[in-house]
């Protein structure tokens, strides 16, 4: 898990399974930049596919990952 922080990413793959959306995430900067982060989000909806390319924030506090994709 990363350590608690704010870290810009990118959305490079996202697969639905069981209703279940799977997001890989490449950090964009810092010293965790170009790690790949693995997130499953139940709350989001929709075609995963549109998601490819999707900037967003990943905010870890006590180690609870919060996404915040730009629309």
């Amino acid at each position: 898990m990363l350590p608690d922080g704010v870290y810009d990413v990118f959305v490079v793959d996202a697969v639905e399974e069981d209703g279940v959306v799977h997001l890989e995430l490449t950090i964009l900067s810092g010293e965790q930049k170009s790690e790949v982060v693995r997130l499953a989000s139940p709350n989001l909806h929709g075609e995963p596919v549109l998601l490819l390319g999707t900037p967003g924030t990943l905010t870890v506090t006590d180690s609870v990952p919060h996404l915040q994709l730009e629309p």
